[in-house]
């Protein structure tokens, strides 16, 4: 996908964590953010555990105009931290990392805790410069049982999203003072890879067949959203148009989190 350029964060350094992507029919979540945030003019900070995955997405920058530079690093060291602040002192910082399933502790750490060692390397930094905008990607596995017709979210997933949720809520309100916004979008079923390809692989699945089955539990019509829609939504949070909004739930999910309530 190409798409129109603006000049909406240009200026600013933006990073993007979890930009690579496993191999899928379509783009990821973190890939397509990165390559709209380059679009609307930002220096991207390509983050992603993957190396070689970072760079592709940066190669994919590039071939567009845009500049950006990729950074391998694990998000729940501290000192990969430092060094994602040490590259370039972000304005933006979206938190694109989870893992579905596993053990409880690793997905927590990866999903939650994670969340909070970005606060502790990057805060202190925006607070210097007077601002900034984080953008935490949860799920709405947060705030709902059931997000599909499979049945029931993993429990450590679901838990670790609900933390994300009131990690972004508190450190909204501690930071609102300094001129940080810190938002979350709540996504619902997204066809990506993560979502789709490696999950039907894992579950022994047709990949078209376990799509459709994902569609049929979205009521707006056309089914899954794709990694665009999340990508808008992140553009959006991060830029002078929702200067007033802050520790904001967002939902991306065609309607399915409607059905909470």
């Amino acid at each position: 996908m190409t798409g129109p350029r603006d000049a909406a964060l240009t200026g600013r350094v933006a990073v993007v964590t979890g930009a690579g992507q496993t191999p899928g029919a379509h783009i990821g979540n973190g890939r397509a953010t990165a390559l709209l945030f380059a679009r609307r003019g930002a220096r991207v900070l390509v983050v992603d555990r993957d190396g070689a995955s970072a760079e592709e997405t940066v190669a994919m920058i590039t071939d567009e105009g845009g500049t950006a530079t990729p950074l391998e690093a694990d998000v729940t060291r501290p000192a990969d931290w430092q060094a994602i602040v040490d590259a370039g002192r972000p304005d933006i910082v979206h938190h694109n990392v989870g893992v579905g399933v596993g053990d409880w502790a690793r997905v927590m750490e990866i999903n939650s805790g994670s969340g909070v060692l970005l606060g502790e390397a990057v805060l202190p930094v925006m607070r210097e410069a007077g601002g900034g905008v984080i953008t935490f990607v949860s799920s709405i596995a947060a705030i709902a049982a059931t997000t599909s017709r499979r049945g029931n979210t993993p429990l450590p997933y679901k838990m670790s999203k609900a933390a994300v949720n009131a990690l972004t809520q508190t450190m909204a309100l501690e930071n609102a003072r300094y001129g940080i916004r810190v938002n979350a979008i709540m996504p619902g079923l997204i066809d990506t890879p993560m979502g789709v390809d490696a999950a039907a692989e894992v579950r022994g699945i047709d990949r078209d067949d376990y799509a459709a089955r994902r569609d049929a539990a979205v009521p707006l019509r056309g089914g899954m959203g794709s990694a665009w829609d999340v990508a808008h939504a992140a553009a959006f949070l991060a830029s002078d148009e929702a200067a007033f909004i802050t520790g904001v739930l967002l939902p991306v999910d065609g309607g399915q989190s409607a059905r909470v309530g």
